[in-house]
């Protein structure tokens, strides 16, 4: 009879099956959509052929093809790193060089965690840059240059240390000093962190990154902080964003939390959208504060982390789970930046498998945002809103119906305007009627 394979090696083939069940399915996925897209690029659909062009909508499918294509490239060089960092090697040899150099302590675990996101990020750079200045800039939706974008890695990266380590330092001191239920705390520690950003992101951070100007529109600021009446919001200000720097593309957002909240307007959406389509557009993002959106993402996102870190919780006491991975844990030190960072790169191998829920849910709550608009700016306008942006950002009027289960977070163009035509029905003469 042959013997039982250890523990390690369960784990190990668990998950290399895991690692290749995700990606085929991704890569499946992505072939599926971009057939789909190519097959019906050369015919608009019939609800949009009076205000889409045929060469408008051949121009959204090749965006979209490009866009689908890098992102199956970036799902094959993710399982690589993947496999390079655990199987092969990667993070057990950057964790005994730093142990070399530092020796074992809370030094030295912040360490492996900062540096296993600076290498990672370099690592991706390529991708990124192939993203803005070759796939945005053939569409011609990059405004970025050279200079901004390596300006914008920078700070991002000095930010993200600025927060992150702190964080990541708090969690290891907890994994050490509290014992057994060290997750807890840390589970603690993380939605203070995240409540924390709400409330410091639209003040503080965003700025970092762009210039937001109180709205000068002394017309369309009158009209907006009617809405707001309306619909019983209070903001701590009307801003408008230089979207424009960056990307050619349009959208607007209701932010912060509490006494933090904003309203942010793109330039590019005032340069595209009138002032009733502004309303409607501003509507629907307070159709997610009204339906509490955000507040019941961060409640689920205290469930979801809850749940995790206690599994990582008895995940770090198992050897075989570092063994299984190619990581050979300290049986004297603390093995807490091992446990955080190989949790952190499996559990995300689990997302596809759990995406159309996810996205299903959000999509719900996108349709509940349009009708809330349609309620207090009228269907008619939000209608036309959408139809310029779709048209303006080449967002794709064709996708495939099973990738849209798995990935969109919006419902598809025409289900969208299917559902607002329901709420403000043409006349017979095919007109709009009056707005609700």
């Amino acid at each position: 009879m042959d013997a039982p394979l250890p523990l390690h090696l369960v784990w190990t083939w668990t998950f290399v099956a895991l690692v290749l069940a995700a990606l085929l399915l991704r890569g499946w996925l992505y072939a599926r959509q971009v057939r789909h897209v190519a097959r019906h690029r050369n015919r608009v659909p019939d609800a949009f052929a009076q205000h889409v062009s045929a060469d408008q909508h051949a121009k959204a499918a090749a965006y979209t093809i490009d866009k689908t294509r890098l992102a199956l490239f970036e799902t094959v060089w993710g399982s690589a790193l993947l496999i390079g960092w655990t199987l092969l090697g990667g993070l057990d040899a950057l964790n005994q060089m730093l142990l070399a150099w530092l020796g074992e302590g809370l030094v030295q675990q912040v360490a492996l965690v900062g540096a296993f996101f600076l290498i990672g990020a370099v690592l991706e750079l390529p991708l990124a840059w192939w993203r803005t200045f070759r796939v945005e800039a053939a569409h011609g939706f990059n405004h970025t240059t050279p200079a901004l974008w390596v300006a914008d890695g920078l700070k991002g990266t000095l930010v993200a240390a600025a927060l992150g380590l702190p964080l990541a330092a708090l969690v290891l001191w907890l994994y050490e000093a509290v014992g057994p239920w060290w997750w807890l705390w840390a589970w603690a520690a993380w939605m203070a962190f995240n409540t924390t950003l709400l409330l410091l992101y639209p003040r503080v951070i965003a700025p970092l990154f762009n210039r937001f100007e109180p709205l000068a529109d002394a017309s369309l600021r009158a009209r907006v902080e009617a809405l707001l009446a309306r619909c019983g919001f209070r903001a701590a200000g009307v801003y408008v964003m230089d979207g424009s720097r960056r990307s050619a593309h349009a959208n607007a957002y209701f932010t912060g939390f509490g006494p933090a909240k904003r309203v942010v307007l793109f330039d590019t959406l005032l340069q595209r959208l009138d002032a009733p389509e502004v309303d409607a557009v501003l509507a629907h993002e307070l159709g997610h504060a009204h339906h509490r959106h955000v507040l019941k993402r961060l409640l689920w996102l205290a469930a979801g982390s809850a749940a995790a870190l206690a599994v990582l919780g008895w995940l770090s006491q198992q050897l075989w789970f570092y063994f299984g991975l190619g990581v050979t844990p300290s049986l004297t030190g603390s093995n807490g930046a091992l446990a955080l960072l190989l949790f952190g790169m499996v559990l995300p191998l689990l997302g596809i498998f759990v995406a159309p829920l996810a996205s299903a849910l959000s999509r719900r709550d996108e349709y509940q945002a349009d009708r809330y608009a349609a309620r207090h700016a009228g269907a008619a306008a939000l209608t036309s809103a959408l139809l310029r942006l779709y048209r303006d950002n080449a967002a794709t009027l064709t996708p495939d119906p099973l990738f849209v289960r798995f990935f969109y977070s919006h419902p598809p163009a025409a289900d969208r305007l299917a559902q607002l035509a329901r709420l403000h029905p043409p006349h017979s003469d095919g007109t709009a009627g009056a707005a609700t």
